[in-house]
């Protein structure tokens, strides 16, 4: 293909590895990056997708367990709690002039990488997916959708379009953001409240949104005084009217995570929202609460 683009992938899991597929199958080189193990799987077998949205297919892809060559673009796709372990695999010299295009829950993450590599180079994205890895380079997209939005204050606008495009053209829905803060804050918004309280109650969020409705409320009034003092949007209403049109069945990420046993981004959602609200100023009692609440699970 004429716009073909190199990418590497950190962490090719539910959301690495769908876009990984994705880009794979539409004629990009796509080189993912992970632990031996792993990786092994997808030289052999490559990473096979069901999903209702995209069709079930395999597709190859390279794989390694370091960067060792630059590529345009590396998808960062870890959870918040394996990032610094996971970014031992892409050195910034071997990086050069790549982008670093982060999927990460939280708003404090883009300054850590733009400490570790070219500011200019790092574009945080958001994605609304709902992809589970369920072994070794076997993914499961359950939603109806993919949509992804790309920003990143400094970079050039050309190399986020040509990044864009590529997404656009592989299946999900994307579009450059100018104002990168408000990008990251519109997902803090809605995730900080539906991951707390989910998590903190054992619930799914249709129990939430009944039993613990004040609660929920509150907890979304504050987020939104929060992010509208660092930039955000603001709009409970429109907060609790997406929360009720979600299926009561949902759980959040977070959720799920405290299930399994595994490590809680807690410090990454909640911790970095009360940072937040500390700097500027904002009463944030039912948020302090609920993180402390959540803290034996983490």
């Amino acid at each position: 293909m004429a716009n073909e683009l190199s990418v590497a992938v950190l962490g090719p899991g539910g959301v690495g590895g769908l876009l990984a597929a994705l880009l794979s199958r539409t004629g990009h080189r796509v080189i993912c990056l992970s632990g031996e193990k792993t990786a092994e799987a997808l030289r052999t077998d490559g990473i096979r997708v069901r999903s209702a949205r995209f069709g079930d297919f395999t597709a190859r892809v390279e794989a390694d367990t370091e960067l060792r060559e630059p590529v345009d673009a590396c998808l960062v796709t870890v959870k918040h709690t394996a990032l610094d372990a996971a970014l031992a695999r892409v050195p910034a010299p071997v990086l050069s002039d790549g982008l670093v295009v982060p999927f990460l829950n939280g708003v404090e993450h883009p300054a850590a990488l733009r400490a570790r590599y070219r500011p200019d180079r790092v574009a945080p994205a958001v994605i609304r997916v709902e992809s589970t890895r369920v072994a070794p380079g076997v993914v499961e997209h359950g939603s109806p959708f993919a949509e992804i939005d790309l920003t990143g204050t400094d970079v050039p606008r050309p190399r986020l379009d040509a990044l864009a495009d590529a997404f656009a053209a592989a299946g999900p829905a994307t579009r450059v953001l100018e104002d990168e803060t408000a990008a990251l804050w519109a997902k803090m918004s809605f995730l900080a409240p539906f991951a707390l309280l989910t998590t903190r109650y054992g619930l799914p969020l249709g129990d939430v949104r009944t039993r613990h409705r004040d609660e929920l409320t509150a907890l979304v009034e504050e987020t939104a005084a929060i992010s509208r003092a660092c930039g955000g949007p603001a709009d409970p209403a429109q907060a609790l009217a997406r929360y009720d049109a979600f299926p009561p069945s949902t759980k959040s990420s977070m959720q799920r995570d405290a299930e399994a046993g595994r490590p809680l981004e807690l410090d990454a959602i909640g911790g970095a929202l009360l940072r937040a609200a500390e700097r500027h100023g904002i009463p944030a009692p039912v948020a302090a609460r609920v993180v402390d609440e959540v803290h034996p699970f983490a």
